[in-house]
């Protein structure tokens, strides 16, 4: 019973996650940073003042091209990262 809830309570919290992505491309710092796990304000700024000076993210593999955004913070938040509307 106990390994049926914790499967129910993981695929909830996976659902619900996939339900509040953000547009990296049209975003302000605010919503980067409130949806994005490990990214701040000042990390978010950064990548809203990179898309002003280089356009629009082609890849969220791009994201990693932003000082402060490796790999690793791109990779965790995947799942949650447009690049369009849909």
């Amino acid at each position: 019973m106990k390994k049926l809830l914790l499967t129910a309570i993981t695929s909830l919290v996976l659902f619900s996650q996939s339900l509040f992505a953000v547009n990296v491309n049209t975003a302000d710092a605010a919503a980067i940073a409130e949806e994005l796990n490990g990214v701040g304000v000042k990390k978010a700024q950064a990548i809203i003042d990179y898309r002003s000076e280089n356009g629009n993210f082609k890849s969220i593999e791009a994201l990693t091209e932003v000082k402060g955004i490796g790999l690793k913070t791109v990779e965790k938040n995947r799942d949650v990262i447009e690049l369009t509307s849909k």
